[in-house]
């Protein structure tokens, strides 16, 4: 029994030390109106010894999907991924136009102001699997952007 209970905590512990070898920066997710279906999230990933992102949650959303952007045939298309490669040190950015998290089925609207709490998956080069909680502000547009001349925020066209 004792050795058992050693061994959950090692592989919980495990687990945190490597969540915590993976910096999250500038994260965010565009606000929803109500009755609006679906937002994006975004931020820039580093993962200090490679990784890949293979999934992510959030109570708001009864679908939350990792995505990417890319032209095919002179059309941007956008498709889920079954995960994202975050190569070692270098950093992934999820941004609009590009890889992002996709939040669909809304439970709620997403006041700009807000926070919406999101969970990442990631798998490391040898399976283990670890979490990294996160709290994102709710924004019209990424922090520090500027506003298009029109004043209004660019709108992100999703079709499933």
């Amino acid at each position: 029994m004792k050795t058992k209970v050693i061994a959950a905590l090692w592989a919980l512990s495990a687990g945190l030390v490597y969540a915590q070898t993976v910096d999250v920066k500038d994260a965010w997710v565009r606000a929803a109106v109500p009755g609006q279906s679906g937002t994006g999230a975004f931020m820039n990933i580093t993962a200090r010894d490679g990784a890949k992102l293979v999934g992510v949650s959030s109570p708001v959303a009864g679908v939350a999907e990792v995505h990417e952007m890319k032209m095919d045939n002179d059309v941007m298309r956008m498709r889920a991924i079954p995960a994202l490669d975050l190569p070692a040190g270098k950093t992934v950015a999820l941004k609009p136009g590009g890889y992002h998290v996709m939040l669909m089925e809304l439970k709620q609207a997403l006041p700009q102001g807000g926070t919406v709490p999101l969970t990442l998956t990631l798998r490391d080069a040898k399976g283990r699997e670890s979490k990294v909680e996160l709290k994102l502000p709710v924004a019209a547009a990424a922090p520090g952007a500027a506003m298009p001349a029109s004043g209004k925020p660019a709108a992100m066209d999703h079709k499933h």
